[in-house]
């Protein structure tokens, strides 16, 4: 048995507060900066609150490692909401990471950058651009939003309308799942002359 299977085992994979930066530390790493003091001192005005210590033993992983030693990657989930978010709404530690999978993937990079253009086209009611960013679409390699852009065609003076216009149906589909609600919390215990009531009533 070498050494190192020791580790393997319950401890393995738990969470560090070295995680949010270790794709930094990997990036700074790969262009040759393998002083672990200078990289702590670059990650503590990032909000890193580990030790020097830590940075230490995981640069000395790397050197001893066979295989390379590199960051767990972001599950798609998280990924996802960093690229839904406002990017300012993103600390420090989220857009380093955000950044390193972007440079990594260039299709998520392409889809990050349709979504926010898409974000922003909607939140400035910039209705005009719509067409532009449909054939913005089209035209990159990401087959799949292809069928998207082929569906606001067939009902773009709407979403034409909905990017533009200050008026939605955002009021009425809430009484809609209000009411959705109360018959799922009635199904099968009573008739509809209550239901009707507490829809009235609510």
């Amino acid at each position: 048995m070498h050494p190192e299977e020791l580790f393997q085992g319950r401890w393995q994979g738990r969470p560090s507060v070295l995680d949010d930066y270790k794709p930094y530390l990997d990036d700074r790493w790969n262009e040759g900066c393998t002083n672990a003091w200078k990289l702590w001192e670059e990650i503590v005005p990032l909000g890193c609150k580990g030790s020097y210590q830590r940075v230490s033993a995981y640069l000395r992983q790397k050197r001893a490692s066979p295989r390379p030693v590199t960051a767990q990657p972001p599950s798609p989930r998280t990924a996802a909401g960093w690229i839904l978010r406002q990017p300012t709404a993103l600390s420090e530690a989220e857009q380093l990471q955000l950044k390193t999978v972007l440079t990594q993937c260039p299709e998520l990079d392409a889809l990050a950058r349709h979504v926010r253009s898409f974000a922003t086209m909607l939140t400035g009611r910039q209705g005009e651009r719509l067409p532009e960013r449909l054939d913005a679409v089209r035209q990159d390699n990401l087959p799949i939003l292809h069928p998207l852009a082929t569906g606001i065609d067939r009902d773009r003076d709407a979403v034409t309308a909905g990017f533009t216009l200050p008026w939605n149906s955002g009021v009425i589909e809430g009484h809609v799942n209000r009411i959705k609600i109360l018959k799922r919390q009635m199904l099968g215990r009573a008739g509809f002359r209550l239901f009707r009531k507490r829809v009235l009533l609510a």
